[in-house]
């Protein structure tokens, strides 16, 4: 993911609403049984998927919903600004 995570540079990965999901955003997701960090390149709501690729324009494919686990929310302390909103915990905090 050079540029965007560089190797051994810290990420925090949050639990996500799929549904959520958009262009640009990191999610962790499984791909052939193994379970990678992948940049969202487009999303298909109606299919409940999201197409994953890398920062350097290849494209791996699309994935449902259900093997997206977590949303990067930061990488080394830099909290990224598209994830408000988008975890699970944000949704329970917001109906306390």
């Amino acid at each position: 993911m050079v540029p965007l995570i560089r190797s051994r540079q810290q990420v925090v990965v949050a639990p996500v609403d799929p549904s959520k999901l958009e262009v640009g955003d990191i999610v962790l997701a499984r791909v052939a049984g193994t379970v990678y960090l992948h940049l969202v390149s487009s999303v298909d709501p109606a299919r409940k998927r999201v197409q994953i690729s890398n920062n350097r324009g290849r494209v791996n494919g699309w994935t449902s919903h259900d093997r997206v686990f977590g949303l990067c929310v930061s990488v080394d302390g830099a909290t990224r600004s598209g994830a408000v909103g988008k975890t699970l915990a944000a949704d329970s905090n917001a109906s306390s």
